[in-house]
């Protein structure tokens, strides 16, 4: 198909046809034209059907309606294509909490044919230039209350040339920096053609851990983007135009963007964007904006549960859960709580949002759910082949979404006989239903967080007490998993609550905080095999 990039890195770097998945486009809705730019489809078609004057993102102190949205994120793909140099096919960093122009950058980046490249707030300059150099990212927009780390990695990177600030809680101060973001986009037109780009013309980079802790990029286009929002939504949530969308998943993780932009856009509802989304400052949030969906993971119904009779009194009356397992006692607490049923499901990066979930009325206590319209899933043994119901094994997926990781080996691992593998270990019921086991690599998922074991790992050997160390997840009732690290300190060093807490904040300061262990045990040797290999199976067995 015809591409409107001319920058064709992604293009070029597609996974060889044979090494992706399978495919499959059976519902009608995901019958895609060859030339497709889904922010016309989400953005651009409201207000051109109409729709301009209704409340698209809300935030403290900020109300925008579509109208609004589409004249400034016009404004940021003129600041892109006239100012910043970008070509269509460019990769463009994203870094901000969640708020109003964060998305209108992501928009801006879509309709100049540029490929989005969403960053969670709390990475560090060392993970961001990981990113940096796998997307060759040429341009990056930044809030100014996220610079100091960006700031770091472009004094190291060669490619990153092109780099704007804006400030969300300022944008119309006086004496504004002439070089700003904000600056140029006053001065820019207020009007743009968005680029006719092909459907398969790749326009989100999503990056994930892997489990060696070296991020892979997994390759999205624009029909994915809106194959997404025509399977799960429409299907399991069902929301209308008068829903109000809140949530705590940043904006760089898909299942946030899908949850908090792309799904409540296909339908013209609104959207909340909260750039802090704690437990207390979701129910604020619900309260004060009349919020009607909301989506978190489940450590945070644990916690919102004990406001049951508050949040009755809201206007909440659906809540997806998603990002780690969804223990059958924190669905039970919630329903019991709130008079509300879960609607869970499991989703990746790699397969862009959710393939296996349900609706409220199909919901059965520990199962996430059956395969969704649109996808198929089984369950398969070592070799592949579908074990019976019953009998855990690893779950594989396929749909109109699927694993293409940049320029990355690791792609034979995800892929194979044209299923993805999610790394999941699962059991499917009689009825189809799916029940979660565990993960099959070391991947640790806490608080909805993918955390590399060997990433955690190469931190805390930074710190000169360190001899040795090893990290593994281990269960916790509230997060789903928690990061232990098991230490061996040089001799000379104290084994005490002080060095703790010591090595915590150093790892905090080292990669970003969600991922510092949250236990240390200190040991005086590891478990190791006779060749020296790390036997962390050893670690996770009771002491």
């Amino acid at each position: 198909m015809p591409t409107a990039h001319q920058d064709t890195f992604a293009r070029d770097h597609l996974p060889p046809v044979e090494w992706q998945p399978e495919f499959c486009f059976d519902l009608p809705e995901l019958q895609f034209p060859a030339h497709l730019n889904c922010a016309t489809e989400l953005l651009d078609r409201h207000i051109a059907e109409g729709r301009g004057e209704r409340i698209c993102i809300r935030a403290p102190g900020v109300s925008w309606t579509y109208a609004d949205l589409l004249e400034t994120s016009n404004r940021i793909a003129n600041v892109l294509t006239h100012d910043m140099g970008l070509v269509p096919g460019n990769r463009v960093l994203l870094r901000a909490p969640n708020n109003p122009m964060l998305a209108a950058c992501w928009f801006g980046v879509i309709k100049a044919g540029g490929i989005a490249v969403g960053t969670m707030p709390l990475l560090r300059a060392k993970e961001l230039k990981s990113i940096v150099e796998i997307g060759q990212v040429t341009h990056a927009l930044c809030d100014v209350s996220l610079s100091e780390e960006l700031r770091l990695t472009a004094i190291e990177s060669t490619n990153l040339r092109h780099v704007r600030y804006f400030d969300q809680q300022n944008p119309d101060q006086d004496n504004k920096d002439p070089s700003s973001l904000d600056a140029a986009m006053q001065r820019a037109s207020s009007t743009f053609i968005n680029v006719d780009t092909a459907s398969d013309d790749t326009c989100l980079l999503g990056f994930t851990s892997g489990t060696t802790g070296v991020p892979k990029a997994t390759m999205h286009f624009h029909r994915d983007i809106m194959a997404i929002c025509a399977c799960w939504p429409k299907h399991i949530l069902r929301p209308t135009a008068d829903d109000v969308f809140i949530g705590s998943p940043p904006l760089a993780f898909t299942f946030g963007l899908g949850g908090l932009l792309l799904f409540p856009m296909a339908v013209g509802a609104s959207t909340i964007l909260l750039e802090k989304a704690s437990p207390p400052l979701l129910l604020e949030g619900i309260k004060t904006f009349g919020a009607t969906v909301m989506f978190t993971a489940p450590t945070s119904y644990r916690t919102l549960s004990s406001k049951g009779s508050e949040l009755r009194s809201t206007t909440l009356r659906k809540c997806v859960s998603a990002g780690e397992a969804l223990p059958a006692s924190t669905r039970a607490l919630w329903k019991d709580a709130t008079g509300i049923e879960l609607i869970d499901g499991i989703g990746s990066t790699e397969m862009l949002h959710i393939f296996i979930s349900h609706d409220e009325q199909h919901a059965r206590p520990g199962a996430t759910g059956q395969v969704i319209p649109g996808y198929q899933a089984r369950v398969v043994d070592e070799q592949g082949h579908e074990v019976p119901p019953g009998t855990p094994g690893k779950l594989a997926v396929k749909g109109p979404t699927g694993c293409r990781y940049l320029a990355d080996k690791r792609q034979l691992n995800y892929v194979q006989n044209g299923w993805n593998l999610t790394g999941d270990v699962y059991v499917m019921d009689q009825d189809g239903y799916f029940f979660y086991q565990s993960r099959t690599d070391d991947m640790i998922i806490s608080a909805g967080y993918n955390i590399a074991s060997p990433e955690v790992e190469d931190a805390l050997m930074q710190h000169p007490a360190v001899a040795e160390c090893a990290v593994i997840g281990v269960p916790d009732e509230e997060r789903g998993q928690i990061v232990k690290a098991f230490v061996v300190l040089h001799p000379g060093h104290p084994q005490h609550d002080e060095m703790v807490k010591t090595l915590q904040d150093f790892v905090k300061q080292t990669v970003a905080p969600y991922k510092y262990p949250r236990a240390i045990e200190f040991r005086e040797s590891l478990p190791r095999t006779q060749t020296g290999k790390l036997q962390r199976f050893k670690l996770r067995e009771p002491a």
